[in-house]
């Protein structure tokens, strides 16, 4: 039996066995969109005739990269978008998020996000924390929000009241450092229709960080006028080494490219060196990685249910991306869990994560990160800023297999310290 290799606890075992029968249809709901994104992204490959050529890295100014280009025409078909930017060279998903902000919006415009505060590491590139020097306040640019409502839903009303005097509608998808659902692609849906019928000029922005395929349709195909995400997350299947897409409308595209790079050149330079094969393979398998990771997250929530720990969002609820968030109660159980999912990492196993001042985070963060690429959150990994309620927030698992026994480990951990009792 594979646990006996980790000496988990059989009545840890047990309870393992409970909460997968506990996911059987969750799973079966997993695989069955797993399939339908896989012959989707299958489709975008043969459309756009990729070929061995397309894998080939170009040096210098990168004029004339057929494989840059291609993958570009990839990415815009698989997420339903007319143009997309796919480049190594994004160091973060924040920092792509930036570069379409930055492109969008011009100096007196209105930036108004409609999801509450926006992620901690982009408060100091709009603005709203930090000395503002080089934000988008520092160049003139307006920022208003909207909550959500207490049932974490948008507040659709205010969106139509606001959006009129909005140049950009910023949703971010996902729940980033708070208890807040993930908005799924049909409430994105929702909110563009309202903030268009409001201002048919608004441009809707979307951070589709940790959101992509876990639902069917992205949100460039609901209404969307943009979105933005990271390679070593979803869309670049644990093989993309670095990097990040923005994806929408062509003209919107070629504004963030020539933030990217410069005016006048844009999408047309930028060596590709030697990674556009891993940012091929990696968007291939994407669809089947984010399967293992929702099947991870899913396990994850009925295990810990069990164990007397809520989870966010329930099994009964509908996913929209990877992460499960786990209320641990106190500073000892959720250190003890991170450490514990960074013992069952295949890289760094055997470090201890600790606490510490984590650039761009208002928060001193623990992060459990074992991964082949530093930093990639589709592999599994558990982070949480030490403040109230404790929570950690999981996501990733590049197979099912390393994902369950990361939890199991991370549950044996507790246990050994005496924080659970079964």
């Amino acid at each position: 039996m594979a646990d006996n290799f980790f000496n988990i606890d059989e009545r840890l075992c047990r309870l393992a066995e409970i909460a997968e029968e506990k996911c059987f249809e969750k799973f079966k709901e997993t695989e069955r969109i797993a399939r339908h994104n896989g012959e989707k992204v299958l489709a975008a490959f043969i459309k756009n005739k990729v070929s061995e050529s397309c894998f080939k890295g170009s040096t210098g100014y990168g004029y004339g990269d057929g494989g840059r280009d291609v993958l570009d025409k990839v990415y815009a078909d698989v997420f339903g978008a007319e143009d997309a930017l796919v480049r190594h060279n994004f160091v973060s998903g924040t920092h792509a998020l930036s570069v379409a902000l930055f492109g969008a919006l011009r100096p007196g415009d209105t930036l108004l996000s409609v999801t509450g505060n926006p992620y901690d590491t982009l408060e100091e590139v709009i603005g709203i924390r930090g000395n503002g020097n080089g934000s988008l306040k520092d160049f003139g640019v307006n920022y208003s929000q909207i909550d959500l409502l207490p049932d974490g839903s948008p507040n659709l009303n205010e969106i139509f009241k606001k959006s009129k005097d909005a140049k950009v509608v910023y949703i971010q998808r996902s729940r980033g450092y708070s208890l807040r659902p993930a908005l799924n692609v049909s409430q994105i849906g929702e909110i563009a229709k309202a903030a268009k019928t409001a201002n048919p000029d608004a441009i809707v922005m979307v951070d589709n960080c940790y959101g992509e395929f876990v639902e069917e349709i992205e949100p460039t195909e609901a209404g969307a006028d943009i979105v933005i995400g990271s390679l070593i997350k979803n869309p670049g299947g644990g093989i993309a080494e670095t990097g990040g897409y923005i994806a929408g409308r062509a003209d919107l595209i070629e504004l963030c490219s020539y933030r990217l790079t410069c005016v006048g050149m844009g999408k047309e330079v930028g060596c590709t060196l030697n990674q556009s094969k891993p940012m091929f393979m990696g968007l291939f398998f994407a669809p089947d990685v984010v399967a293992n990771a929702v099947k991870t997250a899913s396990f994850a929530c009925e295990l810990f249910n069990l164990l007397g720990f809520e989870c966010l969002p329930s099994n009964a609820e509908k996913r929209s991306d990877i992460i499960t968030v786990l209320k641990l109660k106190n500073e000892e159980n959720l250190t003890a869990f991170c450490q514990g999912i960074q013992k069952g990492s295949p890289v760094d196993s055997f470090v201890t994560p600790e606490a510490w001042d984590m650039p761009g985070y208002e928060s001193k963060v623990i992060m459990a990160a074992g991964a082949f690429t530093m930093g990639a959150s589709i592999e599994l990994s558990a982070d949480a800023p030490i403040r109230e309620p404790f929570a950690a927030w999981m996501q990733g698992g590049l197979t099912y297999a390393s994902g369950r026994m990361g939890v199991l480990l991370a549950a044996q951990t507790m246990l050994e310290r005496g924080l659970i009792k079964l």
